[in-house]
């Protein structure tokens, strides 16, 4: 084992949390060293594979190889070893670039009262820092991400400046969920999104494909190799096809050294004076948890004993309908408006909050349309162009809402070592308890009734809910941050309370859910502890 990899900054993981944050302290002149899973990705080659995969998940334009595995959303209890009651339904991908490959887009704030859940509704615990604090990050990642959006639209979240792009032009569809809903408490607004709306930072503005999950093919909107090239020109240097194994502690309880495996089978080990673990919030505690050790028997970063714990999502209730008009979906990006308002009220103290989500991807994610539409009227003996008719009339009245719930903390909620299973690299497999509170459950209660208020505004017919709750593929918790270092792994600076040198990034330091997609707020919160990051090299 050859210790063959050194330098100011070691960040394990390259999706947009380990991203971003290599390239501001790179351009700081400090030297950083990028450990990666996965491979690099040619656009052409994956977009080429997901207009061939036979089933098209979001994982379906990626590879998963034995020594980078991931979930895949289709078997998903191949890779986590669920426990139950619940499945944990979300995934993730390992390549460089991180899942930001198959993200949607969405980029909304955090509203304010979702740093304090506990004081206002004595629910879920309070962050340690408030949306102040992290205002100004909010903005400047808006602007690394490129964001399109209207700063004069009320989303519930106050700026101090515009967005860097205009918005992303609300489709045909979402206007006329606008207009049937006017007047009702059920308020449709533009999504900001992380793509362009016009030419910036030498990537094109979005041309309208429905398939930003799995992969945009002309990178109209952001993923982290933006980023990992910034840090690339910088002078960072990134190993792919590199697993971190191990976290290993020395005499000073710093992180001394990172015990990697190649995919050719070699091993190594890695050192830097700043260690950034922004592997996911199931990787992240999964090497911290198996990097157990005389100096730390329960893991690294794991005195507080909440390392795998409190593991969320935002919990989905997915329900489709036909409407009675055609609204011609499968235009522009899957989702480019939804309903805000919902998302914060003096109900938190009874029931989650949601967001709704207006899909123009018709049925695509909860029946598989438009090929199952064609296969359904085939079936009832349609040809030729009476069937080419029917489908056209069909398609284009699909109408689909997914409205992504609060989930509340709960420690029985949580990421272990499975004792008998293992990956090419030799680290147990992920084993996940999962299962929804009371508080939870109301919240998708209260989200199916709402679904069904706007499915009778719009006039909609043939209205079907989901019968499985659905991940939003957002996972979070699992390494939270706090004030106390009895109840919670890092600090507000994102620091390990153990590991002075030990940085933990994502959205596994979200201490409660909120209710916006998360990309967001992680990229603000790396943002802000950049600055800790570089005075802890000195």
């Amino acid at each position: 084992m050859t210790n063959d990899i050194s330098a100011d900054i070691l960040i394990i993981g390259t999706g947009v949390a380990g991203a971003i944050t290599g390239a501001k302290l790179a351009a700081k002149g400090l030297s950083v060293a990028f450990l990666e899973s996965g491979k690099r990705i040619d656009r052409f080659s994956a977009v080429e594979k997901f207009w061939n995969a036979a089933i098209k998940v979001p994982e379906s334009a990626y590879p998963n190889d034995p020594t980078a595995e991931h979930p895949l959303s289709h078997r998903i209890e191949d890779f986590y070893q669920q426990m139950g009651p619940e499945l944990f339904r979300s995934t993730y991908i390992k390549v460089v670039g991180g899942t930001t490959w198959h993200w949607l887009g969405t980029t909304l704030r955090n509203v304010p009262a979702d740093f304090k859940l506990k004081s206002l509704y004595g629910r879920g615990v309070d962050w340690p820092i408030d949306y102040d604090d992290l205002e100004p990050f909010y903005q400047e990642a808006e602007n690394e991400i490129g964001v399109a959006g209207d700063a004069t639209d009320d989303l519930g979240s106050p700026r101090s400046g515009d967005y860097p792009m205009p918005l992303i032009p609300m489709t045909y569809l979402d206007k006329q969920f606008a207009a049937a809903l006017d007047g009702s408490p059920y308020q449709v607004r533009p999504t900001p999104q992380g793509r362009n709306s016009v030419f910036r930072a030498d990537r094109p503005e979005c041309c309208g494909n429905n398939s930003c999950i799995p992969i945009c093919p002309i990178q109209a909107k952001y993923d982290a190799t933006v980023h990992v090239a910034m840090a690339e020109e910088a002078g960072a240097k990134v190993y792919d096809e590199t697993t971190a194994t191990r976290l290993n502690v020395g005499a000073n309880r710093e992180i001394e050294s990172v015990e990697f495996r190649r995919a050719d089978g070699s091993t190594g080990t890695a050192s830097g004076k700043v260690v950034i673990l922004a592997a996911h919030a199931i990787e992240t505690p999964r090497l911290l948890l198996n990097s157990a050790q005389e100096s730390a028997p329960n893991g690294v970063a794991n005195s507080s004993g909440q390392v795998g714990r409190n593991l969320m999502d935002h919990p989905s209730r997915l329900s489709w309908a036909e409407a009675p008009e055609p609204v011609w979906p499968y235009r522009g990006p899957l989702s480019t408006s939804g309903i805000e308002n919902m998302r914060d009220g003096d109900f938190r103290k009874q029931r989650g909050a949601f967001r709704i989500e207006i899909g123009n991807d018709g049925h695509s994610w909860p029946t598989g349309a438009p090929a199952t539409t064609a296969a359904d009227l085939a079936r009832q003996g349609l040809r030729g162009d009476e069937l080419d008719a029917a489908i056209k009339d069909a398609t284009s009245r699909q109408i689909r809402l997914a409205s992504l719930v609060e989930q509340t903390p709960d420690a029985d909620n949580r990421v272990t070592l499975d004792p008998d299973k293992r990956d090419a690299n030799g680290i147990p497999l992920p084993r996940l308890h999962y299962d929804f509170d009371a508080y939870t459950r109301d919240g998708l209660k209260a989200a199916e009734k709402a679904h069904d208020e706007v499915f009778a505004a719009m006039g909609a017919k043939n209205i079907k809910h989901s019968p499985d709750i659905q991940g939003s593929g957002h996972i979070i918790g699992t390494v939270r941050m706090g004030a106390d270092a009895n109840s919670a792994v890092v600090d507000a600076d994102l620091r390990s309370f153990d590991h002075r040198n030990l940085f933990l990034l994502g959205s596994g330091t979200f201490p409660t859910s909120a209710t916006a997609n998360p990309t967001l707020t992680i990229a603000a919160l790396s943002l802000r502890a950049v600055d800790a990051i570089a005075a802890s090299v000195k």
